[in-house]
């Protein structure tokens, strides 16, 4: 059984996690299939948007046991490695043209609250459950961290990575980690509708609005300015901006 399935509703790729038997945990075979269907997602240029889910009754519980005893087996160097392996995946999310949204239902813990977390847009069932419980264990979410302190700054992040409670949907919105949350019922029409937004609008746009939009994390405000000059210039010579001028003055 494929623990990746990959499916197109017309512009949008859906990734769905299918472990569910292990409620979608991750392990070195299922990651490495995500980071190759990003990859092919980002070279296809009939894709306008990603969908990741998960199967069954969770979105992702995080790393599964046999990751975590080769964890406990292995060497500095060798976790070192691995670790790696998971940050590239975080790194693809980000770099890939396109938005991926994560769509949580059920739990999305620890390495699965990242996963989400690393996301573009977090659409979440009004039930479902996030938390990074990490260091109950001993450990860290630690490639997260990169991408939960933009979103929440310091204070906030800190209680959530040292505190490791689990948290309702609700309380995830309100923190600013889920966008929209619909009811459990008619999840994946929703997202799916909300996803299709993508194929409606200039992708050439989005890209750019993506790409201009991170590349601002470690930059000054005068530097902030002039990369937003030169890509607002470069988004004006896209053959959709002259469309779409040409069409508004039609008007």
């Amino acid at each position: 059984m494929a623990e990746l399935l990959k499916s197109d509703q017309g512009a949008v790729r859906i990734l769905t996690l299918n472990r569910p038997e292990k409620r979608n945990a991750l392990n070195d075979e299922l990651i490495e299939a995500l980071k190759n269907a990003l990859r092919e997602a980002d070279a296809d240029e009939s894709v306008n948007c990603v969908v990741l889910r998960g199967a069954g009754k969770d979105f992702c519980s995080g790393a599964d046991l046999s990751a975590l005893q080769k964890i406990a087996e292995a060497s500095y160097e060798e976790n070192l490695e691995d670790a790696r392996n998971l940050a590239e995946l975080f790194s693809l999310i980000r770099n890939c043209r396109v938005p991926v949204i994560a769509a949580v239902h059920g739990r999305a813990l620890a390495g699965g609250c990242g996963l989400a977390t690393g996301c573009d847009i977090v659409l979440a069932t009004e039930t479902a459950r996030f938390g990074y419980p990490e260091v109950k264990i001993g450990f860290v979410p630690a490639i997260v961290m990169a991408i939960l302190r933009r979103n929440l700054g310091e204070k906030l992040s800190f209680e959530l990575v040292t505190q490791g409670f689990e948290f309702t949907a609700v309380q995830a919105k309100e923190l600013g980690l889920v966008n929209r949350l619909f009811p459990e019922e008619g999840f994946e029409e929703a997202v799916l509708e909300y996803a299709s937004v993508y194929s409606k609008i200039s992708a050439s746009a989005v890209r750019l609005s993506k790409s201009l939009l991170y590349r601002m994390d470690a930059m000054n405000f005068e530097d902030a300015l002039t990369a937003g000059s030169q890509t607002n210039a470069e988004a004006r010579m896209t053959e959709d901006c002259q469309k779409g001028i040409e069409r508004f003055l039609a008007k």
